[in-house]
């Protein structure tokens, strides 16, 4: 039987791309070539290109997204996106795989838009019933100080495009403000002013397999830092509980909320969301959504499919074939 041809895009264009090659090592492991012929696209400012097992760089062929190797095209079967950042988590690369008609593992390229937006998620997801903390949304070219309306403190400023939490600040007082506002602004034209949640912070996995949304079993998140900011995901100044430990009917809230969330944006492949439980609401409340969530050795994704004793080999295989099921001609 012949293998499908797959393509594990790495690398990007923003501060991320650090992280992505850090997940870029766990799924080249965890890849089962077995089923299918792996090869790796960087592609990153300057150039898309394949690193041969010589060290030769063969060029991406972006017209349509071939390899011209020893005198054979590659055409993909479907692609695993393992990009952080811009361009595989903000809708860039999946609307130019769309129009080629190669599936990926990924939300498409309006949910992956949204999502990647902070504000627009918390929106989306308001408007949709669920609970979100309130937030000021503020851009650069017009942004003023004094025109920032009243927040309760503390607040978390964050760039409102991104993730790994870069440019994240937590203050608690106004007089705070300007500097975190100036942090964000370095990472974004956009920022993010959103209340503080009291609560347990939980982050959870979602994805889909054969039609059906399954969650995975979710971590608490602990540390030592203000927040879970990059220092607390990616140097271990954090402890993580896999899976966490509460009530069975706090468990069954968060479950049910990831589900849902997933299914009203419509997602793809496995997404990770993040949630504060307050427990006065008895409730969560959805703090973002990171469609391309990270794999490296230190990511909670790995840690939850391990906690749901699915072999990281076997998990992957599903999303490159839930992929290949979207195929549409």
């Amino acid at each position: 039987m012949k293998k499908a041809q797959i393509a594990f895009v790495t690398g990007g264009y923003s501060a991320e791309a650090e992280i992505s090659y850090k997940s870029a090592i766990t799924i080249e492991n965890n890849l089962d070539k077995n089923k299918f012929d792996v090869y790796r696209i960087d592609i990153t400012p300057t150039a898309w290109f394949h690193a041969a097992a010589n060290g030769e760089k063969i060029p991406v062929d972006r017209s349509d997204f071939t390899l011209s190797i020893d005198g054979v095209k590659i055409h993909f079967d479907a692609v695993f996106i393992g990009i952080h950042g811009t361009p595989g988590e903000d809708g860039k690369l999946q609307g130019y795989f769309d129009l080629l008609d190669i599936p990926y593992t990924s939300c498409d390229a309006t949910t992956s838009a949204i999502t990647f937006n902070k504000r627009y998620t918390v929106a989306v997801a308001g408007a949709a019933g669920f609970h979100v903390a309130k937030s000021v949304h503020l851009f650069k070219h017009n942004y003023q100080p004094e025109s920032i309306p009243q927040l309760q403190f503390p607040v978390f400023v964050k760039p409102n495009n991104g993730g790994s939490s870069i440019g994240m600040s937590k203050v608690e007082e106004p007089a705070q403000l300007k500097d975190a506002m100036e942090k964000a602004f370095k990472e974004d034209d956009q920022v993010l002013i959103e209340e503080f949640i009291s609560g347990r912070e939980f982050t959870i996995g979602v994805f889909k397999s054969a039609g059906k949304i399954i969650t995975l079993p979710f971590t608490e998140i602990m540390t030592d830092n203000a927040f879970f900011d990059f220092e607390a995901k990616y140097k271990g100044k954090s402890r993580e509980v896999t899976p966490a430990e509460c009530s069975e009917e706090m468990a069954l809230k968060i479950r049910n909320a990831a589900a849902g969330v997933y299914a009203v944006f419509n997602c793809r492949g496995v997404v990770r969301m993040d949630f504060i439980y307050n427990e006065n609401d008895q409730e969560p409340y959805l703090l973002e959504i990171n469609t391309v969530p990270g794999q490296s050795a230190a990511s909670i994704v790995p840690q939850q499919v391990a906690a749901m004793g699915t072999p990281l080999m076997d998990f992957y295989s599903m999303l490159i074939e839930d992929a290949l099921s979207n195929k549409k001609s």
